[in-house]
């Protein structure tokens, strides 16, 4: 064996480990990998499926996708349809829909129904709402048997009279005016309403048997005066009642709050620094139309003037003969 044989049967166990150092030359580095083609030279995106004539319409042509458009939505119900060995059968299709709700699409016996107002709860087949006919309001559930009544428009007195049990004592004033005299402080303020009011009183002092040379009537320049006037004949001692009449109308502004506040703490500290009843017959409004239809306080205030006034007497009266 020559000396260039040996020196070969020496390097021939390292070509089998690749180590590149023993050989005479280094490995040829490897091919690098072909990159991708570019996005605008890619093939084209198949074809969508065109829809077989043949095949019998389904719910799918009948039903607009979600949104009443074309959309993502469409194309999953689309993909839903396709399968491995095609498009499915009509009754397949119809029972896959049927099963899945639509957003935006309520559906019935003649269709599909585009809801009327943007974001509508989707609706299942079958479950539609029957529609309301325009103008018409819909109809409201009876109120249950707790329910409460409506208010009424205006706020009313409850009617009836007292029921005093018998056992007790009873004493008790009656609105007679006979053998009395009473004085009427009367407000210039609002004359349109006061006038009437003062009218309406004089005939009920009448109707209870006060003469009317014992009616003395007194005009001040509004309902602010009226307890100053009342506080001022009551001191005298020669009424036995007192009857205040005025009324004030709320404005713009808080004026009336302090004169209608006032003018009704006034007359009752007339009656409470006195002791001769001073009744309340001022009204306290909102509009004219309130006041006129409350002319006929007056008649009130006289009656509780006079009943008042009864009810002193009897309490001085029995205070005399117990004591």
């Amino acid at each position: 064996m020559t000396e260039h044989d040996e020196r070969e049967e020496r390097r021939r166990p390292f070509d089998d480990t690749g180590d590149w150092p023993f050989r005479d030359s280094a490995p040829s580095a490897p091919e690098p990998e072909p990159l991708p083609p570019p996005a605008h030279e890619l093939d084209p995106p198949p074809a969508p499926l065109a829809a077989d004539p043949e095949a019998a319409p389904g719910p799918l042509a009948d039903r607009p996708p979600a949104g009443l458009g074309g959309g993502p939505a469409a194309e999953s119900l689309e993909e839903r349809f396709v399968g491995a060995e095609g498009v499915l059968a009509a009754d397949e299709r119809a029972s896959v829909l049927d099963a899945e709700p639509v957003a935006g699409v309520a559906t019935g016996e003649d269709g599909p129904q585009p809801d009327a107002a943007a974001g509508a709860v989707p609706v299942r087949a079958g479950s539609a709402p029957s529609p309301v006919e325009d103008g018409a309001a819909p109809e409201q559930a009876p109120p249950g048997p707790g329910a409460a009544e409506p208010a009424s428009a205006e706020a009313e007195h409850l009617p009836g009279e007292l029921r005093i049990p018998a056992g007790p004592d009873l004493l008790e004033g009656a609105p007679s005016g006979f053998r009395r005299s009473v004085a009427v402080v009367v407000s210039r303020f609002n004359a349109e309403i006061t006038s009437a009011m003062l009218e309406r009183a004089v005939e009920s002092l009448t109707e209870a048997n006060v003469a009317r040379e014992s009616i003395t009537v007194v005009p001040v320049p509004g309902a602010f005066e009226l307890p100053l006037a009342a506080m001022a004949l009551a001191k005298t001692r020669r009424f036995s009642c007192i009857v205040a009449l005025g009324c004030v109308i709320r404005g713009e502004t808080p004026h009336f709050d302090f004169v209608a506040g006032e003018a009704a703490s006034g007359l009752q500290l007339a009656a409470l620094e006195t002791g001769i009843p001073v009744s309340f017959g001022l009204l306290t409004c909102e509009t004219k139309a309130q006041a006129e239809a409350r002319i006929g306080r007056a008649a009130d205030a006289v009656r509780a003037a006079l009943e008042m006034a009864d009810l002193f007497s009897h309490i001085r009266t029995r205070a005399a003969r117990s004591g």
